[in-house]
């Protein structure tokens, strides 16, 4: 199975790196967030990744273009032409497609954009700024046996994010924004989805939060999956900080791998 990754936005609400490279490619420990996520689904045996990519599109695929370097030794002999050797050499088995979505696009149509990548399979679905210890091969069990379009993660925070009501067979009723009062579920991501979720995006305007969701709770196509464990975004610069904390204390609860 594919895991594609939404890595397109502009990451204004942490300009402070985000000004520089693309939100996904902020680094937690000396490696991008993007990274961290990936090797949670190659943990469960994922190891072909499609990238929505859409702001400073480049800097993700030059830093593909040049993983082999990052994780392995180096000599470059001037004297034979600029001959490179190298040493060592520390890589994951992945075939990443990075695929140039669109900079101003929205999240519906970035998805709408891998379609052919995809290959009318299952696959998971994520944003590239948020991590978590979800056990990815409990998710896919889950969603293939309730038949449904598309499954998300819920996971219960204080609230500032979209929310979401759940039933009791776990059918999503509702997707709405946040209000003050509520300290509900949210859509943590690490979703999962059929390739008929391609019927209900429509265009590059098509945000995949709103009228997709609605019409897929409308039909009764939306499941969850109940993750209880950590999960954190990356959507300022304390939320940054906390994750590099947490990273340098050897215990980052999503380190699965």
């Amino acid at each position: 199975m594919k895991a594609v990754i939404l890595a397109g936005g502009f990451g204004t609400r942490i300009s402070e790196e985000s000004y520089l490279k693309p939100k996904p490619m902020v680094e937690i420990g000396g490696m991008p967030i993007l990274w961290h996520i990936m090797k949670g689904y190659h943990a469960y045996g994922i190891d072909e990744f499609i990238i929505c990519a859409g702001y400073k599109q480049n800097v993700i695929k030059e830093w593909f273009a040049n993983y082999f370097i990052y994780t392995s030794d180096i000599t470059f002999d001037f004297a034979k032409g600029n001959e490179i050797i190298v040493h060592n050499k520390h890589a994951e088995n992945w075939q990443v497609t990075v695929v140039d979505t669109g900079l101003n696009t929205m999240t519906g149509g970035r998805i709408k954009k891998i379609c052919d990548y995809v290959e009318g399979e299952t696959f998971c679905l994520t944003y590239g700024d948020a991590v978590a210890n979800v056990n990815v091969d409990e998710l896919i069990k889950f969603h293939r046996s309730h038949g449904k379009c598309l499954t998300l993660t819920a996971v219960g925070l204080a609230q500032h994010k979209g929310v979401l009501d759940i039933d009791n067979t776990n059918t999503v009723t509702a997707f709405r924004e946040k209000n003050e009062s509520d300290n509900a579920f949210i859509n943590g991501g690490f979703m999962v989805c059929n390739p008929e979720i391609f019927n209900f995006l429509d265009n590059d305007e098509t945000v995949f939060e709103q009228e997709p969701m609605s019409k897929l709770v409308e039909k009764g196509e939306l499941k969850s999956f109940y993750h209880s464990g950590f999960w954190q975004c990356m959507d300022t610069k304390r939320e940054k900080d906390k994750l590099e904390m947490l990273w340098k204390s050897g215990k980052a609860p999503w380190k699965v791998w």
